[in-house]
């Protein structure tokens, strides 16, 4: 049964079928133009030199982090058992990726309504151990990046970002994804654009993007330039340069298809975000006061992936038994994310340690869900939440 009120939606119309056709009419399937033409308008979007599309966010994630691994660039190489600042509430491919590189993350807090970064406790979590941090931009709220980069100062700290929930956010007029030396989005069909599957990878910094090219498709130096900074100067020869290998990649290659859809979704996504933060500024002045709920408090220009909601402590009411009323109104419900990811088991198999309480995690994690947002009106769905009462 389709809920009256669901999590996701579509925001496809006939120029994303269309753009299917072509490629159908193509017969080229596998990663090709349509995949880089979307990558050179989705870079000139985020206003990045630089974008790599891959098969999904949590691919990205691990592009990302990999490339840290195998960058010459001593300022921002990441050896294993290196100290990488987390928070305490992410999606698991945030954190998989660090583990799978060898190294240790420190987990901190949230703050109770940003539902980003404690600031305080992540200023207090900093070492002279400390060699990254990734920042993730919750629902679409992307994070102090004034109050972040002042905590940092001039340690030699490496800052990135999994953006895959905020797509389309902004922080003093720049795109979330573009204030750490690489960033992370989604294009999943739960996300600000679908490509059915997809993900990408934005940064300015060369090096980091002709690795990136060559840990998508096999480690292979093929889709490299000529002249490039992994390798130097590639072999004019085709035959020579087939099956050369300098990367311990993967096959994280996106299709044809997902490239021809990430074009069509892209321009459309300006008016996507507008459709969400339309309901954002609705769902924030409704929801202001609400008796039994506290909501998500924005930075910058949320581009609200979702709305979250927190049980008061005095609400009278669990959050069971809201979710159970809440369903029977028609509203799809989902945990805040991951919850508090430092009580999943498979911590135990991985490299950790925890700065403090989990607080406020914690606090999500017991009395937390999100229903969905979308980018045309849903002006009866917040009605309906602000005038519940149980």
């Amino acid at each position: 049964m389709t809920a009256r009120f669901p999590l996701a939606t579509s925001s496809w119309d006939k120029d994303e079928l269309d753009a299917l056709q072509r490629v159908i009419a193509s017969d080229q399937y596998s990663m090709g133009p349509e995949v880089a033409r979307f990558e050179k308008a989705f870079a000139d979007y985020a206003g990045s030199r630089y974008a790599v599309m891959v098969n999904s966010g949590s691919s990205a994630n691990l592009a990302m982090v990999a490339a840290l691994r195998f960058t010459r660039n001593p300022a921002l190489r990441l050896e294993p058992g290196a100290e990488v600042i987390v928070p305490a509430v992410s999606w698991s491919t945030t954190f998989y990726p660090l583990h799978q590189y060898g190294l240790h993350m420190k987990f901190v807090d949230i703050d109770a309504h940003t539902l980003n970064y404690d600031l305080d406790a992540l200023a207090t979590a900093i070492t002279d151990k400390t060699r990254a941090i990734m920042v993730v931009n919750l629902l679409g709220n992307p994070n102090d990046f004034d109050r972040i980069k002042a905590i940092i100062g001039d340690r030699d700290i490496v800052l990135i970002e999994d953006n895959c929930e905020s797509m389309g956010a902004t922080y003093d007029g720049r795109q979330a994804g573009t204030f750490g030396v690489m960033g992370t989005y989604s294009s999943f069909f739960s996300h600000h654009i679908s490509t059915m599957e997809g993900g990408l990878i934005v940064t300015d910094d060369e090096e980091l993007y002709h690795i990136l090219l060559a840990l998508r498709a096999h480690g292979w130096t093929r889709n490299l330039p000529k002249f490039n900074k992994l390798t130097g100067e590639k072999s004019d020869d085709p035959f020579e340069e087939s099956f050369r290998f300098v990367l311990p990649g993967y096959n994280l290659r996106p299709l044809e298809m997902s490239g021809a859809l990430g074009s069509e979704q892209l321009k459309k996504l300006p008016d996507l975000v507008r459709g969400r933060q339309a309901n954002g500024a609705y769902w924030t002045e409704t929801m202001a006061n609400h008796p039994l709920f506290r909501i998500q408090q924005e930075i910058g220009q949320s581009s609200w992936f979702g709305f979250a909601l927190i049980m008061r402590p005095d609400s009278g009411m669990t959050r069971k038994n809201a979710l159970i009323r809440l369903g029977e109104l028609g509203f799809e419900t989902r945990p805040i994310v991951s919850g508090n990811f430092t009580k999943n088991p498979v911590l135990d198999l991985m490299d950790h340690s925890l700065h403090g309480q989990m607080t406020n995690a914690e606090d999500i994690d017991r009395n937390g869900f999100f229903i969905g947002n979308h980018h045309y009106d849903i002006t009866e769905a917040i009605d309906v939440i602000a005038e519940f009462r149980g």
